[in-house]
């Protein structure tokens, strides 16, 4: 027995020294790695912790993998080799007492000590034989120290090292590499909140020299003649015509010489070189720049670099949730030592997805800032085409662009102009430039409280409308409401996420109860439709009653007596600030702008019966300000109005004279487009794409019928997008858009005209085609101006197809009377003293009146004939 004990306690022994020193030196390792955890978040919360590791841990990170190599042994495995290590081995010696010569030798008291051992141990020996444990300790033993592969420190949560139980659930590993660029980037967004004057003022060093060039160019044109008239013609420039020096920039590259010419001499010499620099000086600060797409010089790149370098560094103001990741992780990146390959990642207030989100938030904002040298990659070209309507409104407020201030603020009495000026906004969560005539307009709707902004189509009613918001956001206000037409609503979610700091919430489609009550809670900009606000009614509490309502297309609520207008007007009188956004606040009739006006206010003594345009204007003035393209746009390319008049084919001469015996005023206005390849105006517009592709152009139809469209999109040689109706949903209609942008030159968009003119932005077609005279003529203009508008980079043409005879002819005749009208009533005007009353004629009049003419005109021909 006591030989079976000892054969045991020898092997337990042995295991023990093979595993004590690897477990020590691991419970080392764990006890180093684990007191280099530190808390990252604020003094009062923390939000992670953090562990960060090196090459230089390799030995404790190996260290733990050879703990964990060990053969797994049992609880009863280590109860067992703690007793036939220090149990057994003292029993053993103590029962030597009972062998051989110390039998005699040994007193009593070690007797009975041997004799209790030797009772222990057969009661040990009794009780092992009976388990397994000694068989588990020769399989122990059997391991023999094998050797483990050093480990290296991106093992450190790997199974085999054993540390991440220790760390606590959830830990992640993030290699240095993931870590270095986001800390580039917080290194940009810090550069940036402190160089945004930097960036700003290489935009005007940059701008200053693309002017120079274009100076350059108009004075080395500029005849020597052009010296007299800066002096009152009491310069002599004979000398100069005799030494063949012909212009003013020659006068300014030869002054070297110009002193010694004959008959000059330095008081003469130093007025002709000083008249020529009053030229050049002259035409500098009266110099726009132009940035044209067609000739990229380098000066041009060099200003959209520094442009979007600067927009890049300013924006990060705005971008509070950027900037709070910013904060979040600044301790994690700024304490990164440099010896550092990984860190160890592990929750604590927050969840590790949440500091990966907040690292990516940081990176990608970085990119945007352009890393080290402030310029993002990419090329610049690429990016002015995307948005070249921020491009210019940048150059605008660094006064590169003409504006006039008197143009910009409309019709306005002077103390209403005065208070306007007085008003400082606050853009701090608008993320776009304004122009001036767009930061005028804003602070307007500010000063003026419920207003009608009637800006003529794509001068940027909705960033002057964004603007108001912001302002109020930053005065402490949260909760803002815009009502548009379904086909806008994706338009606006996307215009209030990327031009300001303000979150956007879709109250439209299925998922609009959680958008509601996200709002209700959190505020922000909350986008509906007119068809919505019964829906609406009673779910908003007092709480998040809207600071400001925002009216798009806002003559959708002309007639008084519609349900959507009565809701609409309920908004409004509850309300203190109303902002209602229209380009054509007049159609048929004054009396629906008139309502406009009255239900902001209703104490504007506005004459319910005959009025001039002068007086009109004058009464509606506190509540309506409108500019137009021409008066403020003056960077917008042309716009060339082709009416393409053309003979009626014998295939269309008999659809439209069964149109007229059936008097079908509908089937007249489409007569002209039913017959096919047969049909003139198909040829036509045929002609029109193809030239338009050959050209680099891309092209959009409309028409008011969808029979038409799609006849159109049938008969078209190209890559035909559409037909966009109004049965096609908001997003879709926004993602046929996108898709047609996307396309290469000579595609065609086809869109039914009281749809596709409404809200959308289509700045990539430059060729407009309008299939048939519209009765209204704003409906035209809003198509129109859906291309032709800020942003626009190419000249846009304008095709009227027109038949030479018939319907066409007739609506064109109703059709410059009610242009006239608008521009008395709408637009600023000196036109005489005229009734609006005049010319009012609904559309029925309009369609009884033509089909009578038409029929009487057919049948004398078929009489004379």
């Amino acid at each position: 027995m006591v030989d079976d004990v000892s054969g045991w306690h020898e092997l337990a022994t042995g295991i023990a020294e093979q595993r004590g020193p690897v477990e020590s030196a691991a419970e080392d390792a764990a006890r180093q790695l684990l007191d280099r955890v530190v808390p990252l978040g604020s003094k009062t919360a923390t939000a992670w912790r953090v562990l960060q590791v090196s090459p230089s841990d390799a030995g404790l990170v190996t260290a733990l993998a050879c703990r964990q190599a060990l053969p797994t042994i049992t609880a009863d495995g280590r109860q067992g080799i703690r007793r036939l290590t220090d149990d057994a081995g003292r029993a053993l010696t103590a029962v030597r007492s009972l062998f051989g010569a110390r039998r005699i030798f040994s007193g009593k008291s070690r007797k009975e000590e041997a004799e209790q051992a030797a009772a222990w141990l057969l009661s040990l020996h009794e009780e092992v034989t009976g388990t397994r444990l000694i068989p588990e300790l020769e399989g122990l033993a059997a391991w023999g120290g094998k050797a483990v592969p050093a480990v290296g420190p991106s093992a450190v949560l790997d199974e085999q090292v054993g540390l991440a139980p220790r760390l606590g659930s959830g830990a992640e590993l993030v290699g240095r590499r993931e870590l270095d660029p986001a800390r580039s980037a917080l290194s940009a967004i810090d550069r940036a909140l402190h160089r945004e004057s930097e960036f700003r003022a290489a935009v005007k060093a940059a701008g200053n020299a693309v002017r120079k060039t274009e100076v350059r160019k108009l004075v080395a044109e500029m005849p020597v003649e052009r010296l007299k008239d800066v002096t009152s013609g009491q310069l002599r420039i004979t000398a100069l015509l005799d030494a063949g020096i012909r212009t003013v920039q020659q006068v300014l590259d030869q002054r070297s010489r110009i002193r010694s010419l004959p008959g000059v001499g330095d008081t003469t010499g130093n007025r002709m070189i000083g008249a020529a620099q009053t030229v050049w000086q002259t035409t500098m600060d009266e110099m726009p720049i132009r940035i044209d797409i067609k000739n990229r010089s380098q000066d041009t790149t060099k200003l959209l670099t520094a442009m979007r370098a600067w927009d890049a560094a300013r924006s990060i103001r705005s971008a509070t949730s950027d900037l709070a990741a910013a904060d979040a992780v600044r301790p994690l990146l700024q304490n990164l030592a440099s010896r550092t390959s990984h860190v160890v990642l592990l929750p604590r207030a927050r969840t590790v997805a949440e500091l990966r989100t907040a690292l990516v938030a940081v990176e990608r904002r970085g990119a945007v800032l352009g890393g080290e040298n402030g310029a993002a990659g990419g090329d610049p070209w690429e990016d002015f085409l995307s948005r070249p309507a921020d491009y210019y409104a940048m150059l605008a407020e660094l006064g590169f662009l003409a504006d006039d201030a008197e143009k910009s603020q409309g019709d306005l009495p002077a103390d209403i102009v005065e208070a306007v000026r007085q008003l400082t906004l606050d853009t701090t969560h608008l993320k776009a430039s304004l122009r001036g005539y767009q930061s005028f307009g804003a602070r307007f709707a500010l000063v003026q409280q419920k207003v009608v902004i009637g800006d003529e189509m794509g001068l940027g009613k909705t960033v002057e409308s964004l603007a108001v918001l912001a302002h109020l956001r930053a005065k402490g206000s949260s909760h803002f409401l815009v009502v548009c037409p379904a086909a806008v609503v994706t338009n606006w979610v996307r215009e209030v996420q990327e031009k300001s700091a303000l979150r956007a919430y879709r109250l439209h489609g299925p998922a609009r109860d959680d958008a509601l009550k996200s709002w209700i809670r959190s505020g922000g900009v909350a986008v509906t439709t007119y068809d919505i606000l019964g829906w609406l009614e009673g779910r908003i509490p007092e709480r998040a009653e809207p600071a400001c309502l925002v009216f798009d297309e806002a003559h959708y609520i002309k007639n008084a007596h519609a349900k959507r207008t009565q809701r609409s007007t309920a908004l409004i009188q509850r309300s203190e600030r109303a902002v209602l956004l229209t380009g054509t606040p007049l159609e048929n009739r004054i009396e629906e702008f008139r309502n406009l006006v009255g239900y902001l206010r209703p104490d504007l003594p506005i004459d319910a019966s005959e009025i001039s345009p002068r007086q009109f204007r004058k009464q509606v003035a506190p509540a309506y300000l409108r500019r137009n393209q021409e008066d403020v746009l003056t960077e917008l390319p042309e716009r060339l109005d082709i009416d393409e008049w053309l003979p009626i084919s014998g295939a269309d001469q008999q659809y439209y004279r069964a149109a007229v015996i059936e008097g079908n005023f509908t089937a007249m206005r489409q007569a002209a487009l039913r017959a096919g390849d047969k049909s003139e105006k198909m040829q036509r517009l045929v002609d029109i794409v193809r030239e338009a592709e050959g050209n680099r152009r891309k092209v959009l139809v409309f028409s008011y019928f969808r029979d038409v469209l799609d006849a159109v999109a049938s008969h078209l040689p190209a890559k035909v997008f559409g037909p966009l109706t109004g049965s096609v949903s908001a997003a879709a209609r926004q993602t046929m858009v996108d898709d047609f942008s996307r396309a290469p030159a000579g595609s065609v968009l086809v869109a039914q005209i009281v749809a596709g003119g409404v809200g959308l932005n289509i700045q990539s077609a430059s060729v407009v085609v309008i299939c048939e005279p519209q009765l209204k003529p704003t409906i035209e203009w809003q198509a129109i101006g859906r291309a032709h508008r800020m942003g626009q980079l190419e000249s846009v043409q304008v095709h009227r197809l027109l038949s030479e005879e018939g319907v066409d002819q007739r609506i064109i005749e109703i059709l410059a009377r009610k242009k006239q009208l608008f521009a008395d009533f709408a637009r600023v005007s000196e036109t005489a003293d005229s009734a609006p009353e005049a010319f009012d004629i609904t559309d029925a009049e309009l369609a009884r009146e033509i089909v009578a003419v038409e029929r009487e005109r057919l049948l004398q021909a078929a009489g004379e004939g």
